[in-house]
């Protein structure tokens, strides 16, 4: 695998979004806004990840707060699921807003997302108090020390 950031209007990156925005419509009815600029430079990134030539993974973080970046819209396409993808670009992003001055992550999920709560507890995530009014039902964060 590697990653390359790319903005969120740019294909892949946009074909990659625009699928998981859909995915989460048919799963939840719909899913919140976030500002494709809010995913870019300077206090946020989107990254797609690439098997061989062909984009299979996207996920980005935005400023959260002092010191937090909120990790957004993290995707892995349907054929390319369960084989680990999810978790190394888990660590890309949060790589990514190391590397971008940021202590702390944070994200959260929803109900019909087990395997995605799974992956964020294993990847050291703690349930803190939720931080927004997403229908989630784990917010979790981790330092990035």
């Amino acid at each position: 695998m590697r990653f390359q950031a790319i903005h969120p209007d740019e294909e892949p990156a946009r074909s990659l979004l625009a699928a998981m925005e859909a995915e989460l419509a048919e799963m939840y009815g719909g899913c919140g806004v976030v500002e494709r600029g809010d995913l870019w430079l300077p206090r946020g990134s989107f990254l797609v990840g690439f098997e061989d030539d062909r984009p299979v993974a996207g996920g980005g973080f935005r400023w959260m707060r002092d010191g937090t970046a909120e990790i957004k819209r993290m995707y892995v396409v349907p054929d390319a699921r369960s084989r680990g993808i999810a978790r190394a670009l888990l660590v890309a992003v949060e790589d990514a807003a190391r590397s971008a001055g940021y202590a702390r992550v944070a994200l959260d999920t929803g109900a019909k997302q087990p395997h995605a709560e799974a992956l964020y507890r294993s990847a050291g995530y703690t349930e803190v108090e939720p931080f927004n009014d997403a229908p989630a039902v784990f917010w979790g964060e981790k330092p990035l020390t």
